[in-house]
């Protein structure tokens, strides 16, 4: 029996000629071969959290969950299977007294879906999860397993592939001995910020902020190392802030916003006022991640961080303008330059912009509206969010989008790995 695939949003669907659970790489190396032979298409999902048709195919999906677990692990790097969610390496690597430097907090990825669509978290110094990636095992368009060290140029293509070079069956991370950050809430106003955003980011390991539009509340999040001792939230503090709070009573207010779109505004207010200032000492993964009940869409810029501030400004303009209702806020990261080829942040300090909507609220103007602002200012879409670019726009702000096109010219000419989405992204 066919299984449709939806994914976590609930905006994307597909339903493939055949599914596979590979527990193996040759059980890859045969899916392949297989959908060669017979003139398919074969893609591997991961957990479903982009928003986008990246993981959708009309032939063979290979399924992760038969590809978890640690293959090696050492002081320094780790070799884990491809389908291995972010949160079970965590659990692991924690258990060995190891941690990876940096992470976006979404943990219910796995770790080839998250890096193959370039997931950051945010970081003055430490990139995202492409950047700690030091080898790669990829299985190619004619059956080949290929192992991609730094140096190569399939590495730095691969890192962040969107599944176009090929399937990934193992990665391998940096990791380093696990740490404990500071982590500190408290609230600024908007303009504060912008009038400080080069001492918020220079002043901080990793710096993320949330405006709540209509607004002029700011719950900023830093975090930095700490030698300790642990000073963790108790678990009521835990559960108040992170369950009750931003997840049951913000679902609620969505609800009733997404109903009476007028009260948008003074549900805001009322979110402005009970934020409130807390820090807490803890394991750096459990201060990385948060959990995410709510449904949303969402689209995701990278610009130039020099050109942060203007793209703040233009978008609280926008929404005041057009007097659109948003319920959810404006969250805003930081990563220093990449050198993976279509990593978000290639070749520059960048500064990311992320709009969310109500998933049973969608607002299709607000998205466009937005990403007219961060492609004037020569901003990247997320791989794995929600935007309209498409070849010719990419090949203007990706530096090694030409050359990423060649290798995959080279090595899957048949498109063997391709759907409708790659085809608008990469032509």
């Amino acid at each position: 029996m066919l299984v449709a695939f939806v994914n976590w949003a609930r905006n994307q669907s597909g339903t493939p000629a055949e599914v596979r659970t590979p527990v193996s790489v040759e059980d890859v190396v045969h899916a392949v071969r297989d959908a060669a032979a017979s003139a398919r298409r074969v893609r591997m999902v991961g957990t479903g959290h982009s928003f986008t048709g990246v993981a959708l195919t009309d032939g063979i999906m290979l399924r992760p969950g038969g590809l978890t677990g640690i293959r090696s692990c050492s002081d320094d790097r780790v070799t884990v299977l491809a389908g291995t969610p972010l949160r079970v390496l965590n659990e692991l690597l924690d258990e060995r007294g190891l941690a990876l430097s940096n992470m976006g907090d979404i943990t219910d990825q796995t770790v080839a879906g998250a890096i193959q669509t370039g997931t950051h978290g945010t970081g003055r110094d430490s990139g995202g999860l492409a950047d700690q990636v030091v080898e790669l095992e990829l299985v190619l368009a004619d059956g080949s397993v290929a192992t991609l060290a730094p140096g190569e140029d399939l590495f730095d293509a691969a890192r962040v592939g969107l599944g176009a070079l090929g399937i990934l069956t193992a990665v391998t991370f940096r990791v380093e001995p696990a740490f404990l950050l500071h982590h500190r809430r408290r609230r600024l106003t908007l303009g504060e910020i912008l009038g400080s955003l080069d001492e918020l980011t220079s002043a901080n390991e990793h710096l993320d902020f949330f405006w709540l539009p209509h607004t002029d509340a700011c719950l900023v999040k830093t975090n930095n190392r700490n030698p300790g001792p642990a000073r963790p939230p108790g678990a009521f503090r835990h559960w108040l802030d992170n369950v009750f709070l931003e997840n049951t009573v913000f679902g609620a207010a969505c609800a009733v916003g997404g109903r009476f779109p007028d009260l948008v505004p003074r549900i805001n207010a009322v979110s402005a006022a009970a934020l409130a200032d807390s820090e807490a000492v803890d394991v750096s993964y459990k201060v990385f991640t948060a959990r995410r009940d709510v449904r949303f869409l969402e689209m995701e810029y990278a610009v130039p961080r020099e050109r942060l501030a203007q793209a703040l400004r233009e978008t609280r303009d926008l929404v005041e303008r057009m007097d659109w209702k948003i319920t959810f806020p404006v969250e805003v990261r930081v990563t220093p330059p990449s050198d993976a080829w279509l990593s978000t942040a290639y070749g520059r300090p960048s500064a990311y912009v992320a709009c969310h909507i109500y998933r049973p609220t969608p607002n299709p103007a607000y998205f466009e509206g937005v990403e007219d602002i961060m492609t004037r200012l020569d901003g990247r879409p997320h791989w794995g969010k929600l935007h309209t670019r498409d070849a010719a726009y990419l090949g203007k702000v990706y530096p090694r989008f030409a050359d990423f096109l060649a290798l995959r010219d080279r090595l899957d000419p048949r498109r063997l790995f391709t759907n409708d989405h790659l085809d608008l992204v990469l032509g």
